[in-house]
């Protein structure tokens, strides 16, 4: 084997391993450049009457070169900038670092001071028995062979539908105390956010054991656009996608900027969801590498999904905590 093979099956074996593991760091060729791109990942916190997420992440466009930490309360959000030198990395085992912040599947270690927004979050939390959706080579995460497309605008991947969480973070003298309570897990990069897509999450289901997540985009694919679907419910052990590529048709969608309706059918199963924006706060998305964007999300909404089969209802619940975001 000469030193071109060697390198061409070693830069192959790097891309599939970035594929079949999509929580780690996708952007390392992007560091050194100035090509527009972006990368974060999202640790959605939630218990009884409270819910915190950060969004732990990286910028780049032809002008500069950031890392930040975005954090989304009940009531509010905060945007927390840092140098590009502070962002950290690491493969085996998978984590990453912005300052003294650190993220990984196991845990998060939050240490944030930032007086310009009188902004103090510190404090520790330990993730347990996650539990994922179920992959294979052909649809390696959430969006299936569409992972392996280079020239997607945002890739979006789910790292943990439902996981156990526990631990105290401290935000500006606000306890907020996980004691075998919700945690979920995704990330996106590319160069930029869809310019309309709507996004809901919600795990905390009154009556089940139960995690879903919907997504909703405007997809540019080289010379046409599409309406891409993702979309996962688990109950218990039982697991039911509905995507663009398993074939799931969008039979009904009536959105606005406060409130969504939508159907969802393939074959003889037909998923209903509903959602009404609680409480949302500004947080800011890429264009073209750049968090020039504003959007709002809500992690205080309620959502009620059903689940029918041949127009029998076989699941039907609603979830407080749930995450939407509607942009239109």
């Amino acid at each position: 084997m000469n030193i071109f093979t060697k390198f061409a099956n070693n830069t192959g074996m790097k891309k599939i391993s970035l594929i079949k593991n999509q929580e780690l760091f996708q952007g390392e060729k992007y560091i050194n450049s100035s090509k527009n791109y972006f990368e974060g990942w999202y640790f959605k916190n939630t218990k009884p009457n409270h819910a915190i997420s950060f969004i732990p992440g990286i910028n780049i466009d032809e002008h500069e070169k950031k890392a930040f930490i975005q954090i989304i309360t009940d009531t509010t959000s905060y945007f927390v900038n840092f140098s590009i030198d502070d962002f950290k990395f690491c493969t085996d085992p998978f984590y990453i670092k912005i300052g003294d912040n650190f993220f990984s599947k196991n845990n998060i270690h939050i240490n944030i001071n930032d007086n310009s927004q009188n902004l103090a979050v510190y404090g520790d939390i330990k993730y347990s028995n996650g539990k994922n959706i179920n992959t294979n080579f052909l649809n390696p995460n959430i969006m299936g062979p569409f992972s392996y497309i280079p020239f997607m605008e945002c890739n979006h991947a789910i790292l943990n539908m439902n996981v156990t969480a526990n631990g105290l973070i401290t935000i500006n003298d606000k306890r907020i105390i996980f004691d075998n309570d919700t945690g979920y897990m995704e990330k996106d990069w590319g160069c930029s956010f869809p310019k309309a897509y709507i996004w809901c999450q919600g795990n905390d289901f009154e009556n089940s054991n139960a995690s879903f997540m919907l997504s909703i985009a405007d997809i540019p694919f080289k010379l046409f656009n599409f309406k891409g679907i993702i979309c996962d419910l688990l109950v218990d052990d039982s697991e039911y996608k509905f995507t663009t590529y398993n074939n799931a048709k969008l039979i009904k969608y009536d959105i606005n900027d406060n409130f969504l309706n939508i159907i969802l059918k393939k074959g003889l199963y037909s998923l209903t969801v509903t959602s009404k924006f609680s409480n949302s706060s500004r947080l800011f998305a890429p264009v073209k590498g750049k968090m020039s964007k504003d959007i709002f999300e809500s992690i205080s909404s309620l959502v009620t999904v059903t689940l029918q089969k041949s127009n029998r209802i076989i699941f039907s619940d609603t979830s407080k905590n749930c995450g939407l975001e509607i942009v239109n």
